[in-house]
């Protein structure tokens, strides 16, 4: 796969599978998306079928037919212990081979990734962390998570949770977020709860009694609703406290928000503006960006995965 001109990208998500086949300067030739299975023998037969339509559709525009490399990105990551699917919120995938399991029904090679690394490393080669040395890229949704890009590479991590950030703890508490509430993995207080789009909407809740959806209170903020206003502040505050802790530590030159919760108007400018009360130093010069790819990052980045011109993958582990 390392000669080929034709890179295939799959986002594997709970209710969809998108595809992507890129030219090698990474212009897009063909797209398709189908509805996830949810069985596992069935997913694999899927993500099989959709590459091969995206190798028609792209012979179709290119003119001629070629089997591109191809890779994956999926909820939750391969061990690099077992090297089976685990924190797989598609839990039909966990405890299997997914990776030599496709690789044995499409014949070749493939290449898998977590999705919030694939996201990532799309937005740091051709998108909002183009330049960057350093990008942390976020993605704020129903949850939490990240992908460190160093030099180009995905930075997985000697456990494969490079990125994770979203399950340390809230840092610097404030009155009344200490221990903070219960997160699925088992713990008190983590980023995660506080700043996913549920943590936004619990945390309203909470606080004045109404249940409402993100849109709904940022709508209401934006309104002159106090209440709304305050949620949305405390919202933007502990975002920017959960990334100065991750500063303080990785000193990325950009970070790029990506998740629905990106899409919150000036979401990006607001916690750039309170970065400098909690960051380690006289002068903030770490961006903070929204994505340029919005909900293609992923399975662009997945496209990514193989090497580049110069034969070097964009993937690397420590």
């Amino acid at each position: 796969m390392h000669g080929a001109t034709l890179r295939i990208g799959i986002d594997l998500g709970g209710t969809k599978i998108e595809g992507v086949a890129l030219s090698r300067d990474g212009a897009e030739v063909a797209r398709r998306r189908i509805e996830t299975p949810r069985d596992y023998e069935q997913t694999l037969l899927a993500i099989d079928g959709l590459i091969s339509f995206l190798e028609d559709d792209a012979s179709a525009v290119t003119g001629q037919k070629e089997r591109g490399s191809v890779g994956v990105g999926i909820p939750g990551t391969l061990s690099p212990a077992t090297r089976l699917v685990k924190n797989s919120n598609s839990k039909w995938l966990n405890g299997h081979a997914f990776d030599k399991d496709l690789e044995a029904i499409m014949g070749r090679p493939i290449r898998v990734m977590n999705d919030a690394n694939c996201f990532a490393l799309s937005e740091a080669t051709d998108g909002a962390g183009v330049g960057a040395e350093v990008v942390f890229g976020v993605i704020l949704g129903t949850g939490v998570g990240a992908g460190i890009v160093v030099g180009g590479h995905v930075l997985e991590g000697h456990q494969g949770i490079g990125g994770e950030w979203g399950h340390n703890s809230l840092p610097w508490p404030k009155d009344g977020e200490w221990p903070g509430p219960d997160c699925y993995c088992g713990r008190k207080g983590c980023i995660e709860v506080y700043v996913s789009g549920p943590g936004m909407v619990r945390d309203h809740e909470a606080a004045t009694g109404q249940r409402l959806s993100t849109r709904e209170i940022v709508a209401k903020a934006s309104g002159g609703d106090d209440d709304a206003a305050a949620s949305h502040g405390r919202y933007v505050d502990r975002l920017a406290r959960g990334l100065a802790s991750v500063i303080n530590v990785l000193d990325p030159g950009i970070v790029v928000l990506g998740g629905g919760m990106s899409n919150l108007p000036a979401l990006a400018e607001d916690v750039q503006a309170a970065l400098p009360q909690y960051v380690f130093t006289d002068r903030v010069a770490t961006r903070v960006l929204r994505n340029v790819h919005g909900d293609s990052s992923g399975v662009r980045g997945a496209a990514w995965l193989w090497p580049t011109d110069e034969g070097r993958s964009h993937a690397s582990t420590t």
